[in-house]
C-alpha cells in the first residue's frame, strides 16, 4: 500500500517536480517580514475571494464583503496570520490563515451572542445582486471549493517535502524502490519511524546531522543494526514526515491512526 502511495505521489499532477515559488504565500509572508511591508496589502487583496470562502464555509452561507461585519472580522484575522506566520515552521500559510479566521469567528460569534441573544440559524435563500443562492448553490460552490483548496495544499505540501528530501540526498524515486513489499515490514518501520519521531534528542541529532541516528534508534527500539542501516532512508522519509507539519502525507501513510491508537 505504500508503495502505491509514494508512487500516487510522485505521479499526481507533477508533484516531484514542482519547487517552491516566490509567488507562493508562504515566500510573500517571509518578505513582509523581512521588510517589504507594501506586499501585505497586495497579499490580503489578493486572497479576498479565499477569505469570503472561508468565511462563508464557516457561516455555511455567503458572506457579503460589503455589508456583512463577519468579513472584516475574518480580514483582520488574516492580517494577523500574516504578522504571526513563522515561515520557517514548514507549515503552510493559507492553512494557517484558516485556523486563525476561524478561531477569530467563533470570537465574534460568542461575542455577538453576548450581546443580542441566540443568533438565529442563517437563511440559506441568499441574494448575491439579482441572482438567488439558495443552500444547495451554495454547498456545491463551498463543496467545489473545497476540494480545489485542499488539492492546492496537497501540492504545496509534497513540493516542500521534496525539498526537505533533497537535503539529505533523497528523492521520490529512491523512496519508490526502498518501500518494503510486506505489509508487516512496513508497519514496523512506520513504528520506527515515529518512534523517532517523538524522541527529540534523536529528531535533533536527524536535523542537524543530516544522518539517521542508528545508534540511539537501535537501542531505544531494540531493533538490528542491520535493519536500520538498510532502510535509512525510508525512516528518514517517515520520521520527517511524522515530526514535520504534513497533515495530507501524515494521513496517506497513516500515521493519524497510528496517534490515535498509541492516544487511546
Amino acid at each position: 500500500m505504500l508503495l502505491v502511495l509514494w508512487k500516487k505521489w510522485v505521479s499526481a499532477s507533477g508533484f516531484a517536480s514542482r519547487s517552491p515559488s516566490e509567488n507562493d504565500p508562504e515566500s510573500i509572508v517571509e518578505r513582509i517580514h523581512l521588510g517589504e511591508a507594501e506586499l501585505r496589502n497586495e497579499l490580503i487583496v489578493r486572497y479576498h475571494p479565499y477569505i469570503i470562502k472561508i468565511t462563508s464555509r464557516f457561516f455555511r452561507r455567503y458572506i457579503d464583503p460589503q455589508r456583512d461585519d463577519a468579513f472584516s472580522v475574518a480580514l483582520a484575522a488574516f492580517d494577523e496570520a500574516i504578522t504571526r506566520f513563522e515561515p520557517a515552521s514548514g507549515r503552510l500559510f493559507l492553512s494557517f490563515a484558516e485556523t486563525v479566521i476561524r478561531r477569530r469567528l467563533v470570537d465574534y460569534v460568542r461575542q455577538e451572542s453576548r450581546h443580542n441573544g441566540v443568533i438565529p440559524y442563517s437563511s440559506f435563500d441568499e441574494n448575491e445582486g439579482d441572482a438567488p443562492m439558495n443552500r444547495i448553490e451554495v454547498d456545491q460552490a463551498l463543496d467545489a471549493y473545497e476540494r480545489a483548496q485542499s488539492a492546492d495544499e496537497r501540492k504545496q505540501e509534497i513540493a516542500t517535502f521534496t525539498e526537505e528530501l533533497a537535503v539529505y540526498g533523497i528523492t521520490f524515486a529512491d523512496l519508490v524502490r526502498l518501500s518494503p513489499s510486506h505489509q508487516d515490514s512496513r508497519d514496523s518501520l512506520l513504528r520506527l519511524g515515529t518512534a523517532l519521531a517523538r524522541n527529540e534528542s534523536m529528531v535533533r541529532y536527524l536535523k542537524e546531522k543530516r544522518q539517521l541516528p542508528i545508534k540511539e534508534l537501535c537501542l531505544a527500539e531494540a531493533v538490528s543494526r542491520k535493519t536500520a542501516e538498510r532502510h535509512r532512508k525510508y525512516l528518514i522519509a517517515v520520521s520527517l514526515i511524522a515530526s514535520g507539519a504534513y497533515p495530507y502525507l501524515q494521513h496517506y501513510i497513516g500515521l493519524d491512526r497510528r496517534k490515535e491508537e498509541v492516544t487511546s
